[in-house]
């Protein structure tokens, strides 16, 4: 049986390992939640609009309420009729961008426009997505970590509470949810776009719209300004944003495939550690369960010992994300369980999407289709 433990032992290793950084990331989760911050410099919050999304007005109306002492909003769309009637709160500024450049994606386009037009005193840039619907704290946490040294963005993530809570919605949630686990103590590999903020200073002195010509992702290529700066990413799990978001199973499978490809464009080395990691659990799992059939009682235990870790871990991420959203707790009362017992199949999932993933530059969103190109520096 020298084969079998050769191809479990790695993924054993792994499922080991992704345990042992839980305790640090819930001290790390409970003490920002905690912490309060003395300084909350002037903001301006840009939100880019495209179309109806499900909720878009309590959406902006979150965004147009939060709990902060003096901040803008600019809704920033690329034409008029990007902006459907009736869903702009009062405190608003409407910017329309009218970009026209082929290389540079529309959002990408848009957000140049709104740092171009936002207020000269603000001293913070947050950026939000149109299908999240931030919490009152929301802009307080991504404000905290930019007074500390060394770190030049922070970031929240998105959590999805699906309505209705179907199968597949319900799943797109367990898999997003692992790039969460991603998220914690020290510098984090990414930040995501639909909550993440720097200070104006940074974000020019890193030279931010310079990586944005020519790219689809507005939130890797900040990622990788900060990182060429040697400043750091922190992660502020008060800027985590419910999206409720409900979709079919063809739309999520084109949704994660769409994912991964900008991922595998923007960050392959984030890919590629994803999709070998996804092949030795994948692998192993399945070895385990046809040395279970040929009556091997070991590897019971050792299917056991790939799957309750991370069936634990999805615990955890759920129940940091109802430490995040307490006002959200009847969800999870009701579905965080999801969270654990559909991870052996967001395994699965995974594998799917990063295989789906290795060929093609190609995306559709928000009816228009883009060719991927990785930026050269």
């Amino acid at each position: 049986m020298l084969w079998y433990w050769l191809l479990v032992s790695p993924a054993l290793l792994l499922a080991i390992l992704g345990l042992l950084g839980e305790r640090k990331r819930i001290q790390y989760v409970s003490q920002r939640l905690a912490e309060t911050s003395a300084t909350l410099p002037p903001a301006t919050v840009i939100v880019p609009v495209k179309g109806d999304d499900e909720g878009l007005r309590e959406n902006l109306a979150a965004l147009a309420s939060l709990d902060y002492p003096d901040y803008e909003l600019i809704v920033v769309a690329h034409s008029a009729a990007d902006i459907p009637p009736g869903v702009l709160p009062r405190r608003v500024k409407i910017v329309l961008a009218g970009g026209a450049d082929p290389d540079t994606g529309e959002k990408v386009q848009n957000l140049q426009t709104a740092v171009r037009a936002a207020r000269r005193r603000s001293e913070i840039f947050a950026f939000a997505d149109s299908d999240g619907r931030p919490t009152r704290g929301w802009l307080r946490a991504l404000a905290a970590p930019l007074a500390e040294n060394g770190v030049g963005a922070s970031t929240g993530y998105r959590w999805f509470m699906p309505q209705p809570a179907t199968f597949w919605s319900l799943m797109r949630g367990v898999w997003d949810a692992v790039a969460l686990g991603r998220l914690g103590p020290g510098n984090c590999a990414f930040a995501w776009g639909g909550a993440m903020a720097i200070r104006k200073e940074t974000f020019f002195n890193a030279r931010v719209n310079e990586r944005w010509k020519n790219t689809v992702s507005d939130d890797y290529a900040l990622s990788a300004a900060i990182r060429a700066a040697g400043l750091t990413i922190a992660f502020a799990p008060g800027a985590l944003t419910p999206c409720f978001e409900s979709l079919p199973c063809a739309r999520f499978f084109g949704w994660i495939r769409r994912q991964m490809t900008i991922t595998r464009v923007y960050n392959p080395r984030l890919w590629r550690l994803g999709l070998v990691a996804h092949v030795f659990y994948c692998a192993a799992m399945c070895a385990s369960a046809v040395e279970c059939v040929n009556g091997y009682f070991p590897a019971a235990v050792a299917l056991a010992a790939q799957l309750v870790p991370g069936m634990l871990k999805g615990w955890n991420r759920a129940a940091l994300a109802r430490q995040a959203l307490p006002e959200y707790a009847p969800w999870f009362r009701r579905h965080a369980w999801t969270h654990a017992i559909f991870t052996p199949i967001a395994t699965w999932v995974w594998l799917m999407a990063l295989a789906s993933s290795a060929a093609g530059n190609s995306i559709e969103w928000r009816g228009r289709r883009y060719h991927l190109r990785r930026p050269r520096r």
